[in-house]
């Protein structure tokens, strides 16, 4: 069975009441929907909240998907939606700098589980690193480069989403870029 069918599948049961499609669809995606809210509000209660937020959503909204996409690109939709709502109540909350967090400060995302704790503790600090840079964007070049890195969505699924250009979005996600390059080479100076 493939993807699509076995969501579709779970989808249809989850809405006959059965609590295994349920879980099962929360199981598969709450990782990538807390590490998507831990990336772009750099806050773990928040990326919680977030989280929650997503999945009260789309349970309650579960008979509006129509398989016309995959589940997880109409679940990160609602995800992407309720980020936005979460970021206009938050808003002084999510414009900490870089230079607001330090190695010890930087919130760490969630570890890969590796064997050796030693690669763990690299991991972790790697995760901290980038975590901090990400915040050191603006709260709107972060979602940019949340959806194109770590989401893999194309500038053209970007642009739907965001309801802008292409170039427009091109624009800042290439701004971004050029932003985190200068820290990195700043912070390489030191």
């Amino acid at each position: 069975m493939s993807l699509k069918a076995e969501e579709e599948y779970l989808v249809a049961e989850a809405l006959k009441g059965a609590p295994f499609a349920w879980e099962s669809l929360v199981r598969r995606y709450e990782g990538r929907v807390y590490n998507f809210g831990l990336r772009l509000t750099g806050n773990e209660s928040d990326a919680l909240d977030l989280m929650q937020e997503v999945f009260i959503g789309v349970y309650k909204n579960l008979h509006r998907f129509r398989g016309e996409s995959m589940f997880s690109t109409w679940l990160f939709r609602i995800a992407h939606n309720k980020a936005i709502d979460q970021a206009r109540k938050n808003k002084p909350h999510l414009d900490r700098s870089l230079s607001d967090i330090d190695g010890d400060d930087a919130l760490p995302l969630p570890l890969v589980e590796e064997d050796h704790p030693l690669e763990r503790l690299i991991t972790n600090q790697q995760n901290a690193k980038v975590s901090a840079l990400l915040h050191s964007l603006s709260w709107e070049q972060r979602l940019l480069v949340e959806l194109k890195v770590f989401q893999s969505h194309t500038f053209e699924d970007i642009a739907e989403l965001e309801s802008i250009s292409i170039n427009t979005v091109k624009t800042r996600f290439y701004g971004a870029l050029r932003k985190l390059k200068k820290i990195l080479e700043s912070s390489h100076d030191m």
